[in-house]
């Protein structure tokens, strides 16, 4: 054998999200691209704003030597600043230069931050439905993800969040808005949160982090806001990226944001800083570094994701789909009128519709569609949504 018996393992039970996308590729070559109506992948699909390619261009003209070299390992210290002035507004607490960490994306960041934090056999608590990724990350260091189910409109579950902090509880993970179901987090849940896990720290003699994964803070709809977590509880840490709200998820570029009042933030930023390296990544992108220094507040066109969100949940609905509208992000969560949502997700596949099976998320009775696709792509696949679901009524 030449592969380690764990990664073999992860290759057969590989992600439900890469098994569709790739069926995607294949049922595509068999029948044409445009028969096939792919909602597997939370990939942007909208441009990024004009300004990038502005910024860009220009950054690209302007760099010296310099420019391409080594920086210090969190990044750019200007562009700490600018990320720090912008969040000082956003989270509602004053934030330096020196309490950021640029990194390779929220994916990077949540590493570096489990890699400084976590002792083998420490647990990370996080709520499900939830990204099927969290767990390769907090295993990734010798951590345990203990999932713990939210209320059926996604809401966290406080009281059983509660029940699985214990002596080995080192984090709580959350991500506002969800992946995949698009709930946001409620101020009054998060201040609640923090209250939890401040009076369970205290009772068990350690300190419980509370990591927000964020990389969907700016897509919401209807006027729905995404509190600061920092104004909840001071022993917290943002991981996010500019993936989404700018769509350039190839590009590699986020960072991760420590509360400037955490009680061990100094050690807990050098540790960083320090995963940061030897973890592989060195440092964040430096040419990306210098332009989204710029576009600080900015995002692509949030309202044509709105308007995809309305199209999709009317004609789901119409079909008689039950779901939980979201208030963010580009995924729809809807039930399966079966109990199985894998063979439900199968006989979408017969329709050449992609999506994913709820169960890759630790959220068994629903399905995952990603709706950061063309229009035509939505209008085109209602019809077959329909035939399925008249199939199991």
């Amino acid at each position: 054998m030449t592969v380690a018996n764990k990664i073999r393992t992860v290759m057969e039970q590989s992600s439900w999200i890469r098994k569709m996308f790739e069926e995607g590729g294949r049922l595509k070559a068999q029948h044409g691209a445009d028969k096939v109506f792919d909602f597997s992948l939370g990939n942007p699909n909208l441009p990024p704003p004009d300004q990038f390619n502005e910024i860009l261009l220009d950054a690209v003209s302007t760099c010296g030597l310099g420019d391409h070299c080594y920086m210090p390992q969190s990044g750019f210290p200007q562009v700490c600043e600018e990320v720090a002035a912008y969040l000082t507004n956003e989270q509602g607490v004053p934030i330096g230069g020196g309490d950021i960490i640029m990194t390779c994306g929220a994916a990077g960041a949540l590493n570096v931050i489990f890699k400084a934090l976590l002792d083998p056999g420490d647990e990370v608590v996080v709520s499900t439905p939830c990204f099927v990724e969290y767990k390769f990350y907090v295993d990734n260091h010798g951590g345990v993800l203990r999932m713990v189910p939210a209320h059926d409109d996604f809401t966290l579950d406080l009281s059983a969040i509660e029940a699985e902090i214990n002596s080995r509880t080192k984090a709580v993970l959350i991500n506002s808005p969800n992946n995949p179901t698009g709930q946001i987090y409620s101020e009054e849940s998060l201040a609640a949160l923090g209250s939890l896990l401040q009076s369970k720290g205290k009772a068990l003699g350690r300190t419980i982090y509370l990591i927000s994964d964020e990389p969907y803070r700016k897509i919401v709809f209807d006027d729905h806001q995404v509190p600061s977590i920092f104004k909840a509880y001071d022993q917290s840490i943002i991981a996010t990226s500019y993936s989404k709200d700018l769509s350039i998820p190839g590009e590699r570029i986020g960072f991760a944001v420590v509360h400037p009042e955490a009680d061990y933030k100094e050690e807990v930023m050098a540790a960083m800083t320090l995963t940061n390296r030897i973890l592989g990544f060195v440092n964040a992108p430096a040419l990306m570094q210098r332009v989204v220094a710029c576009l600080q507040g900015k995002s692509v066109d949030i309202g044509a994701y709105l308007h995809k969100r309305d199209l999709l949940c009317e004609g789901l609905d119409d079909a008689g789909y039950e779901f939980i509208k979201p208030p963010g992000a580009f995924y729809l969560f809807p039930r399966t009128p079966i109990e199985d949502d894998v063979e439900f997700v199968r006989a979408l596949q017969q329709e050449l519709i992609l999506t994913v099976p709820g169960s890759g998320f630790a959220g068994p009775g629903h399905f995952r569609i990603a709706f950061c696709v063309a229009d035509e792509t939505i209008i085109n696949a209602l019809p077959g949504f329909k035939r399925v679901m008249a199939k199991y009524h």
